[in-house]
């Protein structure tokens, strides 16, 4: 998810609200929340504010600040490797303009793992940081998976820059679950792109999807049909627009919250999910 404007849902085409499969919300009581207490936690890029966001420094201390759930993005390197990042390119997150001078707009799916496992991902944010590489998905759902309750909400950025991606994904979190790592209950993924979550649910049943932006709300019914959640930028929702979201059995947590005043207001809108930058913030709003 990006800090600007809210984006429009994309690929909307013939068929892809529709659809069938187990569509359990993310909770073990699998409803949505009753009481603000309930409201999950979640923290933007793993605790982003205090640490480099999607890093393991920043999913560890999410958990370490009380954080019910993390959220992270996702991509792909040439040689096929899930890797945690936000931007297409590497220059804001890491030190590629220094490492690779020369090989611009040091893109991650231009570069193979080893190439993007070299950079340093931490030392923009502090000093204290050095070092710090950019995580695959393995490396997240293990950690993830060691921390008891903790979930993992991935963001599936851009798909369609990523041809299989969807497939590669499937076959990593089934792998998981099949190993102990994490178990699929743990785990969701959500995008912009209806049909790229669409077709994750397809191939991986029992794994929770959500849908990012605001889809008008005829379109809920459908959406209701397959996906889980859906999670609309906090400056575009209402208390109504929630409880449509509710009344077609699915959860709504919005992004991304950082100010107090707006972290009240979604509260008052009955969301099920605040996903901020500042997990120790609203931890204390809640």
């Amino acid at each position: 998810m990006s800090l600007s404007e809210p984006r429009p849902v994309t690929h909307l085409g013939p068929g892809a609200l529709s659809g069938e499969g187990d569509r359990r919300p993310w909770s073990s009581e699998g409803r949505p929340a009753a009481t603000v207490e309930q409201v999950l936690a979640v923290a933007h890029r793993g605790a982003s504010a205090r640490a480099p966001e999607n890093t393991l420094a920043a999913v560890r201390l999410a958990a370490d600040l009380g954080a019910d759930a993390v959220e992270v993005d996702l991509q792909r390197t040439r040689d096929g490797a899930l890797v945690l990042l936000h931007d297409a390119g590497l220059g804001r997150t890491t030190d590629a303009a220094t490492r690779l001078r020369g090989r611009g707009p040091w893109s991650v799916g231009s570069l193979t793992l080893a190439e993007v496992r070299r950079l340093d991902a931490g030392s923009w944010k502090s000093p204290e940081f050095a070092g710090e590489a950019v995580p695959t998905l393995a490396e997240t759902l293990a950690v993830v998976g060691a921390r008891a309750g903790l979930r993992l909400l991935v963001e599936l950025k851009l798909p369609e820059r990523h041809p299989g991606i969807v497939a590669d994904l499937a076959a990593e979190l089934t792998r998981a679950h099949a190993t102990g790592v994490v178990d699929l209950s743990r785990v969701v993924v959500q995008s912009f792109d209806v049909a790229a979550v669409k077709e994750l649910k397809a191939r991986c049943p029992r794994l929770v999807v959500g849908v990012l932006g605001l889809p008008p709300r005829e379109h809920l019914p459908a959406l209701g049909t397959w996906a889980g959640q859906v999670n609309p930028h906090h400056a575009a929702l209402d208390a109504g627009y929630v409880e449509a979201v509710h009344a077609n059995g699915m959860r709504c947590l919005t992004w991304t919250v950082d100010h107090r005043f707006a972290m009240r207001r979604a509260l008052r809108a009955g969301v099920d999910g605040v996903i901020t930058n500042r997990p120790d913030v609203f931890l204390r709003q809640r």
